[in-house]
Order: structure tokens, then sequence, then C-alpha cells
């Protein structure tokens, strides 16, 4: 018995079950691809193999119902809109979304010509991080989505606020 002891004692981690849990969600979001315009570009080429968001975690899906990240790349109109928050609904919870680029965070350029643009993604679903550019360089992504990963670490499932 006390050979197996001594054999196992280093493979022992002891942890509260609030941290372990934001950390295994953290390390893994799946992505919903919603890209509307020339950021959705820069996001392909993140997802390409010379970034490879793979390598931080992050998985893409083609289905809200899979994913818990979404990703809203590009200019979002106000005919859009609904659809945008559509989708969003049918993610299930927690969920986050990322803003990337100017027209998803606000509007970008094209605002201020007519009624139909939406003046930034957060009047319609609640965003996480912001990504700015016009368009994002891939590493921006990254980095946004590394943000979210200590964002989503830093949360609790039971309890109050994790501690760092």
């Amino acid at each position: 018995m006390g050979l197996l002891t001594n054999k196992f004692q280093d493979n022992v981690i002891v942890e509260k079950l609030d941290k372990l849990l934001s950390w295994s969600r953290s390390t893994s979001p799946w992505f919903f691809q919603f890209g509307t315009a020339c950021c959705a570009i820069e996001m392909m080429a993140a997802a390409a193999s010379r970034h490879d968001m793979m390598r931080i975690g992050a998985i893409p899906r083609s289905s809200p119902r899979q994913a818990d990240v979404m990703i809203v790349a590009g200019t979002v109109t106000m005919k859009m809109a609904i659809r945008v928050k559509k989708l969003y609904e049918q993610m299930a919870d927690p969920k986050y979304v990322i803003a990337m680029g100017s027209c998803a965070t606000s509007g970008g350029p094209y605002w201020q010509h007519g009624y139909h643009v939406l003046k930034g993604v957060d009047l319609v679903v609640p965003v996480d991080v912001y990504v700015p550019g016009c368009p994002p360089r891939p590493e921006a992504l990254i980095q946004g989505i590394m943000e979210l990963q200590n964002q989503i670490k830093s949360e609790t499932t039971f309890g109050k606020s994790a501690s760092k």
C-alpha cells in the first residue's frame, strides 16, 4: 500500500470546484462564427494554419447550439440585428460575445451614411470583449479571445467572486 501512495503522490490536484470549472470553461471556448463583412476574412485567417486559434483552445462551431462564444465580425444592419439576437438566444448558457472590428463595435464608417446600419452590436446583445480595428489583424482577435479566457477564469459558478 505504501508503494502505491508514493507512486501517485505527485498526481493529486486539490482546488476549489469553482476554480476548476472556470479554468476548464476558459481553456476551450467553442466559437460561433458570424461574419457579415470584411472582418470575416480576418477571422478566417485567425483560424487558418498560420495563426491557428485551436492552439489556445478555440474551436469553431457552425451551430449556435454547440457554441458558447459568438464572434460578430463585420457590419450589422438593422435587418440582420434580429437574426443576431435570435442566434444569441439559441446559444446555451454561459454565453459570451466578441465584437470584432469597428463596424461591429460602433457602426464603423457606414453608420453616418444611412439609417440601416446598427451603431454597435452591443445595442442588441451584451458584448464581453471588443476587438478594435478596420479590419483587425488576426493577432488582435487572438488577443481578444485570450482576454475573454481571462474573464471566464475570474468568474464563479457557485460562489461570489473567484480569488486570483
